[in-house]
């Protein structure tokens, strides 16, 4: 009997639904192959990290995953071994925990390469003009008293070091623990109980997977769409990274065929539209964000971000709400100031009402599975139903764990800070840390936005208003985290099929060998030049109005200094404005129920909420991916297989940006060392 055409198709198109068969076993992902990955990344690519962060304050998170993913495959394909979805997958995620931003006390700007690069710029604080007069007050726990001579010497291999750098060991263990468990938790909530679509999680999975093809030998489908996505970010990468890195490097004056990272219009516009933010990104990876992200997402981040910047802001200005908003300012001086006469406050609301949708549709979710489990006769707690051999654990363990952790982060500030009450650490640990991790986890799942919906300013609002008096208390461990960004990790081993457990010790690992490389390599950098300085723009430039902006304040709560105090309270009186709150509030929840009501998709909600003070110069570029395959792709090779190939095109991008980017930044570091050798 002939087969039917139809079903052939239908067979043919439900090939590219999964990532891996359904009915694979769950493996260990970590093993030697992927110790030798952490050791690689630790000792090759992190001294790279640390130089693009200093020159260009750039980082290689995203890109350098797929670099080491790509040169462990071809040492294996040559040493006759295969690596498997979940050891790729591993690896990927060694390579971005060693490059990430590292724990830090006190604050300041992102620092790449490990924990030791929040010591460099706590050494530079306590020695920049901005905190003269300050260091008295700096406790020994957080960096060494100026008379020590490490500054001279510009080294950590010093007993005064003893204390800050056992304190931020002892945060960095604490924080690992608190983000594995209760990282945990809101996977299970957002993914197992409200089944939310993680629209991001699958372009690393996808990516693993199709490596893993061809680290067997058996290219198919993926490995094609991968290698598309390559060769088009390298062919981008020559014009985008390579002519302005080498550019500077052998000519006198750096060259760059488009602006980094956008084209901004907001001068030209000014005229017309009164503070009123505008330009065009010049990285083609959004557009390929646009291809992954869900339509109605990109669709509401466009219109918000429109809406905001060319509407509401001259609106605004011309009712005389945004004051600080002068003619001549380009993008970011006008995004910030507009942010502080009134988005800062409004966004604050809006970021209200995403928490009460986020409880109010995890509530629904858990009263349906508990009512479906009672008709089944069933228990209903969250343990039935699990896949076999994920690997999971209780949720009271789960729970247990990140309870000691945070009772051992008030514990801690109790002890460098005695004064600070010990009432606001238990309300940042067991109150808002869950709270902000959930939002988190659930914006994560239902845009694939990394970022939540936190209070700005909530560290400094409760410092100040706590009635303490010092500077001790800014650089505290206060236990203000989001751990719900962990859910992205759990989502991707579940879709490689890979057990929770390797997650565990490839965090464990990570830990000790980032903190060791990080030592090493910042203390060789540091002393072959003073951090920052003429050899390192990006930080010679933006390092002094960073400190400016952090020591206002640490005097805002000196003790007797009224006019200090004055600064610190002032200002934040003057940026948070509660009308604003609530008017955000009810404008954000209004929206929420007449989308509600029309039965519209409220991923529009969370997309145009989420942009309206952003800059739509990058989300213009995800609208046209978006608009792209959702009119053209989709059609032109269908739904399904469409949907399988953008998370691989995107990863394919990043991979080949990454390589063109390394390469270049290889050249300029290897360059920067000869030039400094003495003749």
């Amino acid at each position: 009997m002939a087969s039917d055409p139809e079903e052939e198709a239908r067979e043919q198109e439900r090939q590219y639904e999964h990532i891996m068969p359904p009915d694979a076993p769950y493996e260990d992902g970590f093993n030697m192959k992927t110790i030798w990955a952490v050791f690689f990344v630790g000792l090759v690519m992190l001294p790279g990290a640390i130089y693009l962060g200093l020159v260009t304050g750039g980082n290689m998170a995203g890109a350098s995953e797929w670099v080491t993913i790509i040169l462990f495959l071809e040492i294996a394909k040559r040493s006759f071994v295969r690596l498997r979805t979940q050891e790729l997958i591993v690896i990927y995620w060694v390579a971005g925990f060693l490059l990430s931003v590292g724990v830090k006390l006190g604050g300041g700007p992102h620092t790449y390469g490990g924990p030791f690069g929040g010591l460099i710029w706590d050494q530079y604080l306590i020695q920049s003009p901005a905190a003269e007069g300050l260091d008295k007050y700096m406790p020994d726990w957080f960096v060494p008293p100026l008379s020590s001579g490490v500054y001279a010497a510009r080294t950590f291999v010093d007993t005064v070091w003893i204390k800050p750098v056992a304190i931020l060991f002892l945060v960095t263990i604490l924080s690992q623990v608190a983000r594995l468990s209760l990282g945990y938790v809101t996977f299970r909530v957002t993914s197992d109980i409200e089944k939310l679509p993680f629209p991001m999680a699958p372009v690393q999975a996808r990516g693993a997977t199709a490596l893993a093809e061809t680290s067997s030998k058996q290219e198919g489908w993926r490995w094609r769409v991968f290698s598309t996505g390559t060769c088009i970010g390298m062919v981008w990468g020559l014009l985008y990274i390579v002519v302005p890195t080498l550019s500077g490097v052998f000519l006198t004056e750096k060259i760059e065929i488009l602006p980094i990272p956008f084209i901004d219009f907001t001068g030209e516009i000014k005229s017309i539209l009164p503070a009123a933010v505008f330009g065009i990104g010049t990285d083609l990876i959004h557009i390929f964000i646009g291809f992954v992200l869900p339509y109605y997402v990109v669709f509401g981040s466009a219109v918000g971000s429109i809406v905001g910047n060319l509407v509401i802001n001259p609106v605004l200005y011309n009712v005389g709400v945004l004051q600080r908003w002068s003619p001549g300012m380009t993008a970011i001086p006008a995004r910030v100031s507009n942010e502080f006469d009134f988005w800062l406050s409004f966004s604050i609301g809006l970021s209200l009402v995403i928490a009460f949708t986020g409880f109010l549709t995890a509530g629904r979710a858990m009263y349906k599975h508990r009512k479906e489990s009672k008709e089944a006769g069933k228990e209903g707690n969250l343990t039935e139903e699990l896949p076999e051999g994920r690997g999971d654990v209780s949720m009271v363990s789960a729970l247990t764990a990140w309870v000691v952790a945070t009772i051992g982060f008030v514990i801690l500030c109790q002890i460098l800070v005695p004064e600070f009450h010990w009432g606001w650490l238990a309300f940042f640990g067991f109150i808002y840390t869950p709270i902000s991790s959930y939002i988190g986890a659930r914006m994560i799942g239902l845009t694939g936005s990394p970022y939540g919906a936190s209070i700005p300013y909530l560290r400094q609002a409760a410092i100040i208003f706590s009635g303490y008096e010092g500077i001790s208390a800014w650089f505290a461990p206060l236990p203000i985290h989001d751990h719900g960004t962990a859910v992205r990790t759990y989502k991707q081993l579940e879709l490689t099929k890979t057990k929770f457990v390797s997650y565990v010790k490839l965090t464990a690992v990570t830990t000790v060998v980032v903190f060791a490389c990080s030592f090493l390599f910042w203390e060789f950098i540091w002393r072959l030049e003073p951090i920052p300085s003429s050899t390192y723009p990006y930080v010679q430039l933006l390092w002094p109005f960073d400190a400016t902006m952090q020591t206002l304040w640490l005097k805002s709560t000196l003790p007797g200094d009224s006019s200090g105090g004055a600064v610190g309270v002032g200002l934040l009186k003057e940026i948070i404005k509660w009308e604003l709150v609530v008017s955000g509030f009810l404008a954000g929840g209004a929206f929420y129920a007449v989308l509600v009501a029309l039965k519209a998709p409220t991923l529009i909600f969370f997309g145009f909420v989420g942009s309206l003070s952003q800059f739509p110069h990058l989300i213009l570029l995800q609208f046209i991916g978006a608009l792209l395959g959702r009119h053209y792709f989709s059609k032109r090779f269908g739904e399904a297989k469409w949907k399988a190939y953008t998370p691989i095109l995107l990863a394919g991008y990043s991979c080949g940006m990454g390589l063109i980017g390394m390469t270049s930044v290889s050249i300029a570091l290897i360059s920067k060392a000869v030039s400094s050798v003495a003749f």
